[in-house]
């Protein structure tokens, strides 16, 4: 678990924070429980997501779990991507990769650390929650799991990610360094003309976090 002074340190310098110029649904998700991790990305915790986000609790070395989901279309492998919206309390209105969450401490299914499954039922509730997909249309044993990445991107002077331009940084840094690799892979392992996620098992070594600035 969290130590009990970097929790209250953490909750103390949100007390000051006031959210009432956010649009109300967004700052009620901001009280919803990330999992706080260790650099390896071990659970050591739980916090409310407006703690984790802010940028001097991350400066401190607070880390939470997130995840970067990629959708491509069976018959000709597009990406889908989602412009966030304006009402987003970081990185609004930039476009990134189809969905981009958290798994939750609130749900125990998502806090399952077994082949990740946890973080793959978070990715189906966000889909659906985000954009509307059906849980039926993304069954979490179709998710291929790639990755980890370790990264810190500052949406203004108070928000960040630890995890001001068109696209989000974190999807900027994995297609820098990861995500046409990926992508040339799942067209050329195409099978009867539809692409696969599950094509791109073994194609990353996911056993290790990888640090990216």
């Amino acid at each position: 678990m969290a130590t009990a002074s970097t929790t209250t340190t953490a909750q103390a310098a949100f007390a000051t924070i006031d959210l009432s110029g956010y649009d109300a649904e967004q700052s009620r998700l901001m009280d919803e429980r990330c999992i706080v991790v260790d650099e390896q990305d071990r659970p050591i915790g739980a916090l409310d997501k407006k703690t984790c986000h802010l940028m001097e609790n991350i400066r401190k070395g607070l880390l939470h779990r997130a995840f970067s989901a990629f959708v491509f279309r069976p018959s000709d492998g597009k990406l889908l991507l989602q412009q966030r919206a304006s009402e987003k309390i970081t990185f609004p209105d930039m476009w990134t990769n189809t969905c981009c969450s958290h798994p939750l401490d609130d749900f125990e299914e998502e806090k399952v650390e077994k082949d990740q499954l946890g973080v793959r039922i978070a990715a189906s509730r966000k889909l659906e929650h985000e954009l509307g997909i059906p849980r039926e249309q993304t069954p979490v044993d179709k998710f291929q799991y790639l990755t980890r990445i370790h990264y810190l991107a500052p949406s203004d002077g108070m928000w960040g990610e630890h995890e001001g331009n068109s696209f989000t940084p974190w999807f900027k840094l994995i297609a820098r360094d990861f995500l046409f690799g990926w992508w040339d892979e799942l067209l050329a392992r195409k099978q009867n003309g539809v692409v696969n996620a599950k094509s791109l098992d073994g194609v990353a070594d996911g056993s290790k976090v990888i640090k990216m600035n």
